[in-house]
């Protein structure tokens, strides 16, 4: 059988990157960092987006290098068509699409969501279906049903805010540099889980809540430990707050991140309960942190679930996530106009 071969894009937010895959294995995954947006506190999108201009060539050369596959053997181009910065998406796409068409390629459009989930292939590509994924990023916060690699359908999904900006937001309250949710994961790693109590959300269906906890978590902080409600006669001092920080900051991470995680795993095992499927997988940025990998570690052995978590590599926006739904779509014949003008939306 003759070998199917993709070449990935990966330009959704602010990270260049190119993959290549063949037969569903990754031969190379290359991503260029744009360390531009640290000073600014958050991605700045026009300073992404010409970040891309320039990486994408480079990276592109370097993924085909190491893979060993010459651009005239590539079978088709995929590409993150949705959801992302705008104008970072348009230059993977418009490069992705010039590419296709120059090498009388098809063309393969992705979800950028779809694509993490799918993550979970590229090391485990005999997993069982169906599956239940908790997909975590700075932006979505969604409980998806899997029944093949691309048939899938969201069942529980935020109502505001993604856990992940959760996590980020509470960094930066806590006066923690830009990204902060990492640095979250860092010192919880030697705090008290239970030092600090922060509410729950109480969402009947599967789906999440975060902006009532972050709002707490502001109050908190605000009020030096004092309360997690608005009072403004109890609010410190900026100093005071600082010192009160400063002072218990690996609990305050801890307790954080424990009620973080703790909303994402209840959330998942009430879907399990509703679905009866008790094979779980994680996706997404979030799912790097070592508190959540933890977590759904320790209730798939308590409750007898098949748990599958990417490796690090594949957590955060990669273009091997891309490759493996390309590959996936391929073979469904998935494949997406060539016109430069379309807009149409990639599908799950």
């Amino acid at each position: 059988m003759v070998p199917v071969r993709i070449l990935a894009i990966e330009s959704s937010c602010d990270e260049t990157a190119a993959a290549v895959c063949v037969d569903g294995k990754i031969l190379s995954n290359e991503i260029a960092t744009q360390a531009v947006h640290a000073k600014f506190g958050g991605v700045v999108p026009e300073l992404a987006s010409r970040a891309h201009l320039q990486h994408i060539v480079p990276v592109v050369e370097l993924a085909l290098q190491k893979a060993t596959v010459s651009i005239d053997t590539i079978d088709a181009i995929a590409y993150t068509q949705s959801p992302g910065l705008i104008g970072s998406l348009l230059v993977g796409g418009q490069f992705a699409k010039s590419l296709a068409l120059s090498l009388g390629k098809p063309l393969i459009a992705v979800h950028h969501m779809q694509a993490h989930v799918l993550a979970n292939l590229i090391e485990h590509p005999t997993m069982a279906f169906p599956f239940l994924c908790l997909t975590v990023s700075g932006g979505h916060t969604q409980l998806v049903k899997c029944e093949s690699p691309t048939h899938m359908e969201v069942i529980g999904e935020t109502i505001d805010d993604a856990a992940g900006e959760a996590f980020d937001k509470s960094a930066k309250l806590l006066g923690l540099p830009y990204p902060g949710g990492p640095l979250i994961d860092r010192y919880a790693k030697t705090g008290r889980a239970d030092r600090f109590v922060f509410p729950e959300p109480q969402i009947a269906n599967l789906d999440f809540s975060f902006s009532g906890l972050k709002t707490s978590i502001l109050y908190f902080l605000q009020n030096a430990g004092k309360s997690h409600a608005y009072h403004p006669e109890l609010i410190a001092t900026p100093q005071e707050q600082r010192a009160f920080i400063d002072a218990n900051l690996a609990d305050l991470c801890a307790s954080i991140q424990q009620r973080i995680v703790s909303i994402l795993l209840h959330k998942l095992k009430k879907a399990v309960v509703m679905t009866g499927i008790k094979n779980i997988a994680l996706a997404g940025g979030v799912s790097a942190n070592s508190g959540l990998r933890n977590g759904i570690q320790q209730m798939a052995a308590q409750y007898h679930y098949h748990s599958t978590i990417p490796s690090l590599a594949y957590c955060t926006d990669n273009a091997a996530m891309i490759a493996i739904t390309g590959y996936y779509k391929y073979l469904d014949k998935q494949f997406a106009s060539l016109d430069l003008r379309s807009t149409a939306k990639a599908t799950w």
